[in-house]
């Protein structure tokens, strides 16, 4: 049983509930997920995703802002948009900042739209455990279109790519720190990249030379627009461009790749085992191949 506000309800009460509107069943669906709760995440196992986008870039770019715009976009069309906004959070302590939403004015008094803030918690990357389960819960709860906006690029931001649907790449006029993104490769495994701020000097030339270099590696069928979400310039084609998104067989196999693994950790640190041995492993009662034998036999 779980409790929800003051009624308890079984795990398919709750995603009952969580389907038939109710925006507090399905936020509690979502911390249980990520609380890594088995019969949560089965609740949702066999449901059909609906079209997701993964927004990632450099920090400064203006994500969130034009995460916002996006989804206000949607919503102005009567769609129900689903936004996970990933934080980082201490390896230490384990906190996390959860600030994204504060800078999306426009989504947050829009009913059509339901913003949740999602920490990394203990995952070894960018991306939290459980996030295709978290995707699944949206869609469950009847939303048309999910939007995920990332920490921002690292080499292990290749993960997105394994997540969502279709990855668009936010880049800003002084080009950031958009290297990461090609040691990643994920210039090139993005399906639209943008240079937001178009108002300011220099998003032109960016633009440009991110035309250049996709062209080296024969990437150049990949559309680079010029946008400024805060002016809601160039929106349409954006918006275009997203809705648009050509396949791409070399992608998906990556995709799939990702995919699977990405499934195959969750499976791992959501097994009771888990903590267990790792506590074995800090006071020293197993080795390192005694522990991987563990949680491959369990």
């Amino acid at each position: 049983m779980v409790g929800i506000g003051d009624d308890s309800m079984t795990n398919s009460e709750l995603a009952s509930q969580a389907a038939a509107g109710s925006r507090r069943a399905l936020a509690r669906l979502l911390t249980l997920i990520q609380d890594g709760e088995s019969e949560s995440i089965e609740s949702v196992a066999n449901i059909e995703n609906v079209k997701s986008i993964g927004i990632t870039g450099p920090p400064g770019v203006g994500k969130s802002c034009l995460t916002d715009c996006l989804a206000s976009f949607w919503a102005g069309k009567g769609e129900r948009v689903g936004v996970l906004c990933i934080d980082p959070s201490s390896p230490i302590t384990g906190g996390s900042l959860l600030g994204d939403r504060m800078r999306m004015e426009q989504s947050g008094v829009d009913d059509r739209i339901f913003i949740r803030s999602v920490a990394t918690r203990s995952s070894f990357g960018a991306l939290p455990f459980r996030l295709k389960a978290m995707i699944s819960a949206l869609s469950l709860a009847g939303m048309d279109r999910i939007l995920i906006e990332t920490v921002g690029v690292g080499q292990t931001e290749i993960g997105i790519v394994s997540m969502t649907d279709s990855v668009l790449l936010v880049d800003g006029p002084d080009r950031g720190d958009i290297v990461q993104a090609e040691k990643a490769g994920l210039l090139e495994l993005a399906d639209v990249i943008v240079v937001n701020k178009g108002d300011l000097d220099g998003a032109e030339q960016a633009a440009a030379n991110i035309r250049s270099g996709l062209a080296l590696g024969n990437s150049e069928s990949i559309p680079v627009l010029v946008v400024s979400a805060l002016n809601k310039i160039g929106i349409d084609e954006l918006i275009y461009a997203l809705e648009n998104v050509q396949v791409r067989s070399s992608v998906e196999e990556i995709r799939w790749r990702h995919r699977l693994t990405s499934a195959l950790l969750d499976q791992i640190h959501s097994d009771s085992k888990f903590d267990s041995t790792v506590n074995d492993l800090v006071e020293g009662r197993i080795a390192l191949e005694q522990a991987i034998q563990i949680i491959l036999n369990e």
